[in-house]
């Protein structure tokens, strides 16, 4: 048996490089929807420019009347006509509505 001349063969490595810059056809998980999405920090902010009288109904029962001055991240300040004005825990505020949609 005649081995002859062999030459080994070796692909030449712009293939190799090809190959890897290729997209896979892996489809990509969808990106986490936002934390935050400031719809309530909106909603704040417009009823404090307009001076929206609103209703606070706190979880024991209690009913809020007055106008929202300002809002952080766990508190609302409430300017009432009938009383003090008072500093509410956001987490003791069952639901709000404006004054004038109770029907």
């Amino acid at each position: 048996m005649e081995t002859g001349n062999r030459r080994l063969i070796r692909p030449q490595f712009g293939e190799f490089k090809e190959k890897m810059e290729k997209p896979s056809r892996v489809p990509q998980k969808k990106p986490a929807p936002p934390d935050q999405t400031n719809a309530e920090n909106f909603y704040y902010v417009k009823q404090m420019q307009s001076k929206t009288p609103m209703v606070l109904v706190l979880r024991g029962g209690e009913h809020l009347n007055g106008v929202i001055e300002w809002y952080d991240k766990g508190c609302l300040k409430v300017n009432r006509e009938d009383g003090p004005n008072v500093l509410v825990y956001k987490s003791s505020i069952m639901y709000m509505y404006k004054a004038g949609d109770e029907a």
